[in-house]
């Protein structure tokens, strides 16, 4: 009870809870991590509230989770990996402090997301590119920490962007803004003198914000961040280049890539784009039998200056590499038309989330490699799945280009039912020797959630004794989200 009285002294008495279902939320997500109980759930409104609750588990030796977006989650990473932990809830952090139309910057605290975001930005001829059809309870700064691949990748001028700014609570207790805002006395002082937290890097020569990104909460706890926008499109339109084979379709990505030619631009497999677009498991399972195997999404934006005829003449030029190339531009394929699909994808999931609504439940495989190997992955995950008896025809496969094609996230969806132990088990095993086959071909999990971790860090000495480095300067009492990462 003591500890209850010493954390509602710090945040209102009614933010803080040990009611035992609640307690059971937070225990465990859609993944296969371990369930465990945390001790309470603190719901903080202001970073002041988050900077006296880092003091208080120095002081008192207690484990902190951060947790920003509403469930499901998929991941692992806000499950406590310890006993007796405390969730930091920062859903609450809700204010968007400003959004600087000339120098096209928003700066918002943890708790928005997109459904409260884009709108506004709308209001100011501006919008945020956002990753492939994301929850409407999550997080934005949490999608931006943990790297999730936007659209847009020729927008993509590092694998960080368009995250800028950031305000950091490291697990000490220090409070630092990284980047341009590092050099401000006040937020009102810098709007006043119109300077806009665009520029990340900093203070001094560090990239001080790196050390917070796919940390998993584990070296501090982000507060507020800036994001760089770009305009709202004034005429906006999407086209299909449909294949048999995903390799068929490598060479004219490149070929776009190359020419930054498009905006949004991704490759689905039919089981995928059949997800996005269907309605319940009947429905899906009708429109990917329709659907092409694979398809490249091109959309073509035009926005202030001459936007009919950047659209033009963007449309001609992409028909044209794909007819070099054997393929067709289309604006609508067997079972999808472009208006509906574009429809979806800018705008975040409807409900239920769309990769649960084929079973119910789904187990995500997704790393870092180049456009080229992606079909020898595809390959050994047929492989994998034949063996573990998993229906090839029910994995949906997504390949996003990313920092501006330099490299592309790929993506492996594998539904289930979780009400049936069977369907779990074998999910459970072919999650695990999947992942395990796609680390011996040379997948970079950029991202380590859960068995990935063990996976990555032991193959890596080096890049772990660094970590553990950084780990103890900013974390030294080891109070945030312990037991992630190798920490």
């Amino acid at each position: 009870m003591a500890l209850k009285e010493e954390l509602a002294s710090i945040v209102s008495p009614e933010d803080v809870s040990d009611d035992p279902v609640t307690l059971d939320t937070y225990s465990r997500d859609m993944s296969f991590a371990p369930p465990i109980k945390p001790r309470f759930v603190v719901k903080v409104e202001n970073v002041d509230e988050v900077k006296a609750l880092v003091n208080w588990a120095n002081r008192t030796a207690t484990p902190l989770v951060p947790v920003s977006s509403g469930p499901p989650h998929f991941r692992g990473d806000t499950v406590p990996s310890v006993p007796g932990a405390v969730m930091v809830d920062l859903s609450g952090m809700k204010r968007i402090f400003r959004i600087d139309r000339r120098n096209r910057v928003a700066m918002i605290e943890t708790g928005v997301t997109y459904p409260q975001l884009q709108p506004e930005l709308n209001k100011q001829g501006l919008r945020l590119p956002m990753p492939l059809l994301p929850r409407a309870n999550k997080s934005v700064v949490a999608s931006l920490l943990e790297r999730e691949p936007t659209l847009v990748p020729r927008q993509q001028w590092s694998s960080l962007d368009p995250l800028r700014c950031t305000e950091i609570v490291w697990g000490d207790g220090q409070r630092l803004a990284t980047g341009d805002a590092g050099n401000w006395t006040s937020m009102e002082e810098a709007w006043k003198k119109k300077q806009a937290a665009s520029g990340p890097g900093g203070p001094g020569q560090t990239d001080f914000f790196r050390f917070v990104s796919a940390a998993q909460g584990s070296t501090g706890i982000v507060t507020w961040v800036s994001v760089k926008c770009e305009l709202l499109p004034e005429l906006h339109k999407l086209f299909f280049v449909p294949a048999r084979r995903l390799d068929d379709l490598l060479d004219f990505t490149y070929r776009i890539l190359r020419f930054r030619f498009g905006d949004e631009l991704l490759i689905l497999n039919n089981f995928t784009l059949a997800s996005i677009l269907g309605v319940g498991a009947k429905d899906i399972k009708a429109r990917a039998m329709k659907l092409p195997p694979w398809v490249v999404l091109v959309g073509i934006a035009g926005r202030n200056i001459l936007p009919r005829e950047r659209v033009e003449f963007q449309e001609k030029d992409i028909t044209d590499i794909a007819r070099q190339f054997g393929l067709q531009l289309l604006p609508e394929i067997p079972g999808a038309k472009s208006s509906e699909v574009l429809e979806a994808i800018l705008h975040p999931s409807r409900e239920p989330y769309w990769k649960l609504d084929y079973k119910g439940g789904c187990q995500d495989i997704f790393f870092l490699t180049t456009l080229d190997r992606t079909p020898g992955f595809v390959s050994k995950m047929h492989s994998v799945a034949g063996a573990c008896q998993y229906p090839v025809s029910e994995m949906g496969v997504y390949i996003q280009p990313v920092h501006q094609g330099a490299s592309c996230h790929c993506e492996f969806t594998l539904p289930f039912d979780r009400n049936s132990s069977k369907e779990t088990t074998r999910i459970q095993t072919f999650f695990t020797r999947a992942s395990e086959e796609m680390l011996e071909q040379g997948a970079f999990f950029s991202r380590p959630y859960g068995i990935w971790a063990n996976l990555a860090y032991s193959r890596d000495a080096q890049t772990t004794m660094v970590l553990k480095k950084i780990k103890g300067i900013f974390d030294p009492n080891n109070v945030m989200n312990p037991g992630k990462l190798c920490f």
